[in-house]
């Protein structure tokens, strides 16, 4: 039998002070946050920027978001020094399927669009990534599109040719 003066004597703290199953309470929080917005009638924003996510909540998959969508991740390095609150998605798979206002993705470490939004009505900024292909992107931006600092370097024209943009597009 463990007794709490023995505990709390040790220098360390023993396992049963190790908290179960974080990732399945940051999981079970961000998908309670999701229904609650669709119960809402989906009007607001959704931000998850450095929630720490590695996907996106297959729940998103489909949904309209009628404010602004936000996974990318704060530019502050104190907030991520140990990446527990980094999102680091490679794909934006499971993504919302119509974005009535600003789509952020930057800082994530993104590698493909597969799974983007066909329509994003605001701005979509996907800067700062690895992003090496425009397989995937939005059919639609209707206002700028940001696409600075990925691993590819590609032109407004080539953006513009497989993306209606009706703002700017910022290399």
């Amino acid at each position: 039998m463990i007794k709490l003066k023995d505990i709390l004597l040790e220098s360390t703290a023993p396992d049963i002070f190790i908290p179960r199953r974080m990732e399945d309470r940051a999981s079970r929080y961000i998908n309670s946050l999701i229904k609650q917005y669709i119960n809402d009638g989906n009007h607001g924003n959704l931000d998850f920027s450095s929630f720490g996510l590695r996907e996106l909540p297959p729940i998103l998959k489909g949904i309209t978001v009628y404010g602004y969508f936000d996974c990318s991740n704060q530019d502050n390095t104190i907030l991520h020094r140990d990446n527990q609150s980094k999102n680091i998605l490679k794909t934006l798979e499971n993504s919302p399927k119509i974005v009535y206002g600003n789509f952020y993705c930057h800082n994530i470490e993104l590698e493909s669009f597969k799974g983007a939004p066909e329509v994003i009505n605001g701005e979509f900024n996907c800067s700062y990534n690895k992003l090496t292909s425009l397989e995937y992107i939005p059919k639609t931006v209707n206002r700028d599109f940001y696409f600075r600092n990925n691993t590819v370097k590609f032109t407004e024209k080539e953006i513009r040719t497989v993306c209606d943009v009706k703002g700017r597009v910022i290399l």
